[in-house]
């Protein structure tokens, strides 16, 4: 299936402020950056670079006034997520070395907290896929999805006492409940075809049987269609935007359609 995404953001600044964007997807196995565009005005220098979590970074400095930044893709992408209900789940010991640190706990996914919770999810299944399938399913099941019931300070304990949440929240309790039964997990962020409300979306991906796997919570069975912009261990490594000054947001607007011939201009 082939998308086109955007992304608008409109500042207002009343001082210079440095700034971090991160959103440049990147192609790889699920999806194909067919083209793309990065806009900003008024036209300031950036530099491009890789984060330790192999994301593109974009950084500047806003000057004060109206700061506007647009991004544009048309990308090729999976129309369904891979499954692999037999995939095993790798004891510790056999983890390529750069996995190891999603499996430990992180700013907001308490992992070392959820042991005793995670064991009775997954209670006499196969040590599998479908472990992690399990614990999509629970979340799914027992958060419920309701706007402005956290915020970017919450984390997965205080998701799973209130039960509510948005889509990180549901991700960073997949993600939390998946590393206490060592089975590593990482945040993802990007864009989902034929989300509603439209906006920029979050879910996780477990490493099974050697590769990653997809895994969204916020859905009865998880979609494909998506096309990611960021990995990390958790919210805090895949902020799309990081500011290091006073700013006010007045714009913020996304789009994922179909290809339309207009989508370029």
């Amino acid at each position: 299936m082939i998308l086109d995404a955007s992304c608008q953001l409109d500042y207002q600044l009343t001082e210079y402020v440095p700034a971090v964007f991160m959103l440049r997807p990147r192609s790889g196995q699920a999806q194909w950056i067919m083209r793309e565009e990065f806009k900003i005005s008024p036209q300031v220098p950036v530099v491009e670079f890789t984060d330790v979590y192999g994301n593109l970074c974009q950084r500047t400095v806003m000057p004060p006034g109206n700061f506007h930044l647009s991004v544009q893709y048309r990308v090729q992408v999976e129309d369904k997520v891979d499954e692999d209900v037999y995939a095993p789940l790798m004891l510790v010991q056999n983890l390529p070395p750069e996995i190891l640190h999603y499996l430990l706990p992180s700013r907001y996914c308490q992992s070392d907290e959820l042991s005793a919770l995670a064991t009775s999810i997954i209670g006499n299944l196969v040590p599998n896929y479908q472990c992690v399938s399990a614990i999509r399913t629970w979340v799914h099941q027992n958060v419920r999805n309701e706007p402005g019931s956290s915020n970017s300070s919450t984390t997965a304990l205080e998701t799973l006492n209130t039960r509510l949440g948005v889509c990180r929240d549901f991700a960073h309790l997949g993600i939390a409940l998946c590393r206490a039964i060592n089975v590593p997990a990482r945040m993802v962020v990007g864009f989902l075809h034929q989300l509603y409300p439209m906006d920029l979306h979050a879910w996780f991906e477990a490493y099974i049987g050697g590769r990653w796997f997809t895994f969204d919570a916020t859905e009865t069975t998880t979609r494909g269609s998506r096309i990611v912009v960021a990995y990390g261990r958790d919210a805090a490594d895949v902020a799309l935007a990081t500011m290091f000054g006073s700013f006010t947001m007045q714009n913020m607007q996304v789009t994922v359609t179909e290809p339309m011939q207009q989508f370029w201009t």
